[in-house]
C-alpha cells in the first residue's frame, strides 16, 4: 500500500513537471515565428524579474532596506518606497545581458534607460510600473507590477519619441500578482493566459488559458475616500451603485490586485480624474494601456470616460489618464452617467445663451 501511496505520489509530480511553462506557452501562442522567439525570451526575463521580487517580497520584514521610503521622490513627485527602486533595478538588471530590450521605460526613471549592447540587434521596449500598490508593501499587502512590450519604430534619437504612440502599438502586454502564489497573466494579442510560480521547479506553470471577463460582474471597485472631490457623474454613478442590489464594494489599494479580480468575476475599477486634478492618477504607458490590451483580449473594455484607452495617445512619457476597466457592460454603465451630465451641461450653456 505504502509503494503505491508513493508511485501516486512520483505520478503526480511528473504530471507537474510535464505542465506547459511560460516560455513554451507564448512559443505554442506565436506558432514559433521569429518573433514568438524573442518574445519568449523577453516573458523569461520578466519572469525572472518576478522571481528575484517575489523572494525579495517574502522576506521584505527580514533584510535591510526592504521596508520604508527611500527619502527621495520620483518624476511625479510621489515619495519613493525602497522596494520600488529595488524593482526597478531587478527589471534593468535582468535585461541587460538580453541582447532584445534596448530601452526600458518606468514610472521611477524620468527618462528612458538605454541598453546600448542590445540596441544594435534589440529593437524592443519594455514598459512597466515595477511596484504596483507600493504602500502596501510594509502592511504585509498584495502589490503587484505591469509590463507591456513594444517594438521600435525608426531612429531614437535619445528622447524616445516613438513611445508616444497608443495602445494598439503594444505587442504584448501584462501584470505580475504578489499574494499567497505568485501569478503572471499575459497576452501577446491571442487571449489572455494566467500562470502561477511553483517554486519548487523555479518556473511559471500555466493555470488558466483564455481567460475571459464576464460582461457584468458585481464588483465595483474604486476608493470612496475621494468621493466629494469628484466630478458629480462619477458621484451618481456610485450612489447608483448604493441604491441597487447585486453591487459589492472592493478596494486595495493596489490596482493590479483589483483589476485581477474583476478579470476573474466581473465589474469595475475606477479611478477618476478630480475637480482639481481632471488627468487622473493612472500613468499611460506604464499602467492604463497596458492593463486596457490585456482586458480588451480578454472581451472586456478601458475607458477615460470619454475616449478608449488604447486609442488615447501621450504628449509625454509619465501622461496620466481617468481608468474605468472591467467589464463590459459595467463600464459602459459608467460611461452613461458621464454622458448624461455632458448633455446636461450642454443644454444649461445654450439655455443661457
Amino acid at each position: 500500500m505504502a509503494d503505491l501511496d508513493q508511485q501516486d505520489l512520483d505520478h503526480e509530480y511528473a504530471l507537474d513537471r510535464d505542465c506547459t511553462t511560460l516560455s513554451r506557452h507564448v512559443l505554442q501562442q506565436m506558432q514559433s515565428s521569429v518573433e514568438a522567439q524573442d518574445l519568449s525570451a523577453i516573458m523569461n526575463r520578466v519572469a525572472l524579474a518576478a522571481k528575484l521580487i517575489a523572494r525579495r517580497l517574502t522576506r521584505a520584514g527580514l533584510v535591510e532596506d526592504a521596508l520604508g521610503f527611500t527619502g527621495r521622490t520620483n518624476v511625479q513627485g510621489e515619495s519613493v518606497k525602497k522596494m520600488d527602486l529595488y524593482a526597478n533595478q531587478v527589471f534593468i538588471s535582468a535585461f541587460q545581458q538580453s541582447g532584445l530590450v534596448c530601452r526600458l521605460a518606468s514610472e521611477e526613471m524620468e527618462n528612458p534607460y538605454y541598453i546600448p549592447d542590445n540596441c544594435s540587434i534589440g529593437r524592443y521596449s519594455l514598459l512597466y510600473d515595477p511596484i504596483d500598490g507600493s504602500s502596501n508593501v510594509d502592511i504585509n499587502l498584495n502589490v503587484g507590477a505591469i509590463f507591456a512590450i513594444r517594438q521600435q519604430e525608426g531612429e531614437d534619437d535619445g528622447t524616445a519619441q516613438d513611445l508616444l504612440q497608443n495602445g494598439h502599438k503594444q505587442i504584448a502586454a501584462g501584470y505580475v500578482l504578489y499574494g499567497p502564489s505568485t501569478m503572471l497573466i499575459y497576452s501577446v494579442g491571442t487571449g489572455v493566459h494566467a500562470f502561477t510560480l511553483d517554486p519548487s521547479l523555479g518556473e511559471f506553470i500555466l493555470a488558466a488559458e483564455n481567460i475571459q471577463i464576464p460582461a457584468h460582474g458585481p464588483v465595483y471597485s474604486v476608493n470612496e475616500g475621494n468621493f466629494w472631490q469628484w466630478e458629480e457623474s462619477i458621484r451618481d454613478y456610485i450612489r447608483y451603485v448604493h441604491r441597487h442590489e447585486g453591487y459589492t464594494a472592493r478596494y486595495s489599494g493596489a490596482l493590479v490586485g483589483d483589476v485581477h479580480r474583476i478579470l476573474f468575476q466581473g465589474g469595475v475599477f475606477l479611478y477618476p480624474g478630480t475637480v482639481k486634478k481632471p488627468e487622473g492618477k493612472i500613468r499611460l504607458l506604464y499602467e492604463s494601456a497596458p492593463l486596457a490590451f490585456l482586458v480588451e483580449q480578454a472581451g472586456g473594455r478601458a475607458s477615460t470616460g470619454t475616449e478608449e484607452i488604447m486609442s488615447v495617445v501621450p504628449k509625454q512619457l509619465h501622461d496620466r489618464t481617468p481608468l474605468i476597466i472591467g467589464s463590459k457592460e459595467d463600464v459602459a454603465l459608467v460611461e452613461s452617467f458621464i454622458q448624461e451630465h455632458q448633455r446636461d451641461q450642454r443644454e444649461r450653456l445654450l439655455a443661457s445663451g
